[in-house]
């Protein structure tokens, strides 16, 4: 479909929520939480932007690489491109109540199989969205990989054997949404997590575990510790404290503490393939990206979503062109200027 007539549509059918600014950078929306905006001033999730906005690239156009790979492999999946859709939950919270949750995130599943990715969903205050996107996870495979608010470890290990049951490929905890408002709005019980904690619930399940949220080289040695499978850098989208710096800034740290020990996603401010390149220079395994696709599944639900990650994709193969990669492999700090 039209690019520019799925943004159109998805402004109408946010009803308010998100203007589908031409830039998604957190100004416009700064401290609609509630809303899809930043917590507090905005900025964190107006940090995440400007963070990556100032990687520049290094182009090089004296090689061999005419057809880049962009394919990559985690978690025992073959994916196309190595973007994940960002678990996004709470239509009737969040996202102006014109849509429902099984509306938007069914397009987002099955939009990303189409295209050859995964989508990642996620849990929130009510718990019937929870049970609504397993549902549509089993519907479709269970292709995908699913995230669970920090509540209590015994409420966490009862979710993550609905995650199991769905067919799910993975599962993490998004720790960082301890402190997020909406779920306090509804008298949800959630909590920080010490490394005994987590161990118990990354024996809790055979799946590999992902821990979410991590923004210090401190917590990143301590779920190496842990033993988790995959941590995903991430201030969540700016949601849950302000003032933090963006994802990027801290990115390269962590990755100099814990590359090679475990699995490094990253998250924040993502929005192109030109995004997608910068985060693995900076030394992600790949990328997790939240907006765009309720965006895309607002503006064009499936067909949306699949036009989107066609346009990533084309970008980052583009990129990679233009920097001289012909796999993801090949993508590090080489390509950072």
């Amino acid at each position: 479909m039209d690019y520019k007539e799925m943004l159109k549509n998805a402004r109408a059918n946010l009803n308010g929520s998100c203007k589908v600014c031409k830039a998604c950078n957190g100004i416009a929306c700064a401290g609609e939480v509630p809303g899809m905006g930043g917590k507090g001033s905005g900025s964190s999730f107006i940090e995440n932007f400007k963070s990556l906005e100032k990687i520049k690239l290094n182009m090089r156009v004296t090689h061999n690489v005419n057809n880049p790979d962009t394919s990559i492999e985690l978690f025992g999946r073959k994916m196309e491109a190595p973007i994940f859709a960002a678990p996004v939950t709470g239509t009737t919270l969040n996202m102006g109540g014109k849509i429902t949750e099984r509306e938007y995130i069914e397009p987002v599943v099955k939009g990303c199989i189409n295209s050859g990715i995964y989508a990642m969903v996620g849990d929130t205050a009510i718990d019937a969205f929870l049970i609504e996107n397993l549902d549509v996870l089993k519907e479709n495979n269970g292709d995908g990989i699913v995230f669970i608010k920090p509540w209590e470890n015994e409420d966490i290990i009862k979710k993550i054997k609905l995650a199991e049951e769905a067919g799910a490929f993975a599962v993490g905890v998004d720790v960082d949404a301890c402190g997020l408002v909406t779920l306090s709005m509804h008298g949800k019980t959630v909590e920080a997590k010490t490394i005994d904690k987590i161990k118990e619930l990354k024996a809790s399940t055979k799946l590999p575990f992902i821990l979410k949220g991590i923004m210090t080289v401190e917590d990143a040695l301590m779920a190496v510790e842990a033993g988790v499978d995959a941590i995903v850098v991430s201030n969540h989208g700016g949601r849950v404290l302000d003032c933090t710096p963006g994802s990027a800034e801290v990115l390269p740290k962590i990755v100099q503490a814990v590359k090679g020990k475990i699995t490094i996603l990253a998250d924040g401010g993502i929005r192109t393939g030109v995004d997608v390149v910068k985060m693995i220079g900076l030394g992600a395994d790949a990328v997790l990206i939240g907006r765009p696709f309720v965006t895309a599944s607002f503006g064009g639900a499936t067909d949306g979503v699949i036009t989107y990650v066609e346009k990533l994709k084309s970008e980052l193969s583009a990129t990679m062109i233009l920097t001289g990669c012909q796999t993801i492999n090949d993508i590090n700090e080489k390509v950072i200027f």
